[in-house]
């Protein structure tokens, strides 16, 4: 049976050292995910180094930190990086093809259905879709923060059989394994923990953004989609192969779950939330266990300017987040109703329907 597998690689895994793309390593790739494609699967790239293949040829000595040199980066680096994935895929008879997004574009419902039907069309078509973030429009306060979370977002689109995470670590430790020899790798997660988390690291390269925390934030946006994930290590021939059927070195990330509805996975995953609703630990319980809607009467405050219809979080008095929902009321009507019952709700304030946010325009994220 066809496998739809989304392979993300890093900008430590395409460099050198110093920053600039290393055409053995992506020539390697271009072997790897052509082979996958050739056992009968459909592959989609998602990639970084643009702005590590672009700095050098603008004279940084360093990746550059300030916004618009980054961006300046990735305009000369996204068409050398295509450039070289189009030659070393080229060697195998498979054809590329770029696809650039930004948080906006999956914010937009009508933007990521597009990006979708086109990804479906390439698929079907024998193309490998490689896709980057539009660096080079992005600003800070809507960029996805790495394309560990780019690659989580996509596996969810595309409904993926698998998303292969390639870092330059074989997978999670119990500590960083190059300064604690004790440290033990950990082989199966069934379910991501505090602990997990306390586990990863901060950034482990110079030219790349993400370290080993972002992807296990990415492995847990994926697998609340119903996508099984792997982080590890890709380095011989056949070790993508190898990732792909369970064998690979790393850490496998295993799901029980579904994929979600198109639209649920948008209002979890891609919308943009409009403001926070504060709740109680009766109505955090019944969100969380009971799968219940929900009530004014377990609200106990709210922020942001939001209308019926857009995203809101959802979080408890302690202010971690639940999760997101499409919410009936405006910010000032939940305001106005919150810790009410629903028989004084309905002498007080005008709305469409009594709950704030229906069960099934909701989407848990603990």
């Amino acid at each position: 049976m066809t496998q739809r597998i989304v392979v993300k690689i890093g900008s430590s895994s395409l460099t050198s050292d110093t920053g600039g793309l290393n055409p053995d390593k992506i020539r390697f790739f271009a072997t790897e995910l052509a082979q996958l494609q050739k056992d009968g699967n459909q592959v989609l790239l998602v990639t970084s180094g643009a702005v590590a293949a672009g700095f050098t040829s603008l004279g940084y000595r360093t990746r550059p930190k300030v916004l618009h040199e980054k961006q300046a980066a990735a305009a000369v680096g996204q068409a050398l990086l295509m450039q070289a994935y189009h030659e070393a895929f080229a060697s195998h008879a498979v054809s590329v093809a770029q696809i650039l997004l930004t948080r906006y574009d999956f914010s937009n419902r009508k933007r990521v259905q597009n990006a979708l039907m086109t990804i479906d069309e390439l698929l079907q078509r024998g193309v490998v879709p490689i896709i980057n973030e539009n660096d080079t429009v992005s600003v800070d306060e809507l960029k996805f923060g790495d394309n560990d979370t780019l690659s989580a977002l996509v596996g969810n689109l595309v409904k993926a059989s698998k998303l292969i995470i390639i870092t330059d670590m074989d997978g999670l430790y119990t500590d960083d394994p190059r300064k604690n020899a004790n440290a033990q790798r950990i082989e199966r997660v069934d379910a991501i923990s505090d602990e997990l988390f306390s586990f990863a690291g901060g950034s482990g390269s110079a030219v790349g953004t993400g370290g080993m925390r972002s992807k296990v934030e990415a492995a847990r946006i994926a697998m609340r989609g119903g996508v099984p994930v792997f982080i590890g290590r890709v380095l011989e021939p056949s070790d993508l192969a190898y990732a792909v059927n369970g064998t690979g070195k790393g850490t496998y990330f295993d799901t029980a779950l579904n994929n979600l509805p198109v639209k649920k996975q948008w209002v979890g995953f891609h919308s943009l939330p409009q403001g926070q609703i504060l709740v109680d630990q009766g109505a955090m319980t019944a969100l969380i266990s009971g799968g219940k809607s929900l009530l004014p009467a377990g609200i106990i405050g709210a922020t942001g300017d939001f209308h019926p219809g857009d995203v809101v979080e959802v979080l408890n008095k302690e202010g971690a987040l639940l999760g997101r929902g499409v919410v009936n009321y405006a910010a000032w009507q939940v305001q106005a109703a919150a810790g009410l019952s629903t028989d004084e709700v309905q002498k007080r304030v005008e709305v469409s329907r009594i709950e704030v946010i229906h069960r099934d325009e909701w989407v848990p994220l603990t």
